[in-house]
């Protein structure tokens, strides 16, 4: 008995960054089940003089969830959260604007499933080592030269 087993192939879009949590929450949707969602105010172009790029995430995977979830207390207590994430599924939802000076306008929200947490810190200087994969060891520094610094991150054999 001869059996074919196809393999579907696809083309994953991976966006991986740093940037500021925010607005963590739980989503109970009206159909459906309920699942955690946050913004990530990305950090993109020169050091100096950075620009952000909004992204409204779900938080897929148990790990991440975990993650995110030990970030609530800081970031109700309005503390600055930098992350190192991988986002994947990017896509584009319009909306309309029903406070503030834009009332009744169009707007574009990027929104992303957040699949991975590399590393949190707070406003500190104590960067922590939160993945569970064993390829990535972060040691303690300033969460700028442990993004920028090759030397700050160590590679298992």
């Amino acid at each position: 008995m001869t059996t074919s087993s196809e393999k579907s192939n696809f083309f994953d879009l991976h966006i991986t960054g740093l940037g500021y949590l925010n607005r963590i929450r739980e989503v109970k949707p009206k159909k459906g089940d309920a699942f955690l969602a946050c913004d990530i105010a990305a950090l993109n172009g020169p050091s100096d003089k950075p620009e952000y790029r909004r992204f409204d995430v779900r938080v897929s995977g148990s790990e991440a969830q975990h993650l995110i979830r030990r970030c609530v207390p800081a970031v109700e207590a309005e503390r600055k959260v930098l992350i190192g994430f991988r986002l994947g599924d990017l896509w584009t939802d319009i909306f309309t604007y029903s406070k503030g000076k834009r009332v009744g306008e169009q707007g574009i929200s990027l929104k992303a499933r957040l699949l991975f947490v590399s590393w949190t810190s707070t406003a500190k200087a104590s960067t922590r080592a939160i993945s569970s994969s064993p390829r990535f060891v972060l040691r303690r520094t300033t969460p700028a030269a442990a993004w920028s610094s090759r030397s700050a991150r160590t590679w298992a054999e």
